[in-house]
């Protein structure tokens, strides 16, 4: 497969993915529109973002830092965080087990 073939889809507002599926994981490729914000939240699944490109400002578990191009975040599963796109954004997440939410 390739990306350009596989159809975006806008999971939350400014969030626009494209999703690859496996039997245990999901690799979603983010867009991220400045200013779109995902609240705090957390989930099963084991989570690693990827920065791409721009900034991003997270917070994990209470602690806030800007991430910037080649930064890799490992967020353990259950663990409260938050984001925001401090400029437009390409980010890329892998969840195992796989986010049935995002199919």
């Amino acid at each position: 497969m390739n990306l350009k073939d596989i159809p975006s889809k806008e999971i939350m507002p400014g969030y626009h993915g494209k999703m690859v599926h496996a039997e245990q994981m999901s690799w979603i490729f983010w867009d991220v529109e400045v200013g779109a914000e995902v609240p705090e939240h957390h989930h099963i699944h084991e989570q690693i973002m990827h920065v791409v490109s721009g900034t991003f400002e997270f917070t994990l578990d209470g602690e806030t830092k800007m991430y910037e191009p080649g930064d890799v975040v490992v967020i353990p599963s259950n663990t409260p965080h938050s984001g925001r796109a401090i400029t437009p954004c390409k980010l890329m997440d892998i969840f195992s087990p796989v986010r049935e939410a995002y199919k």
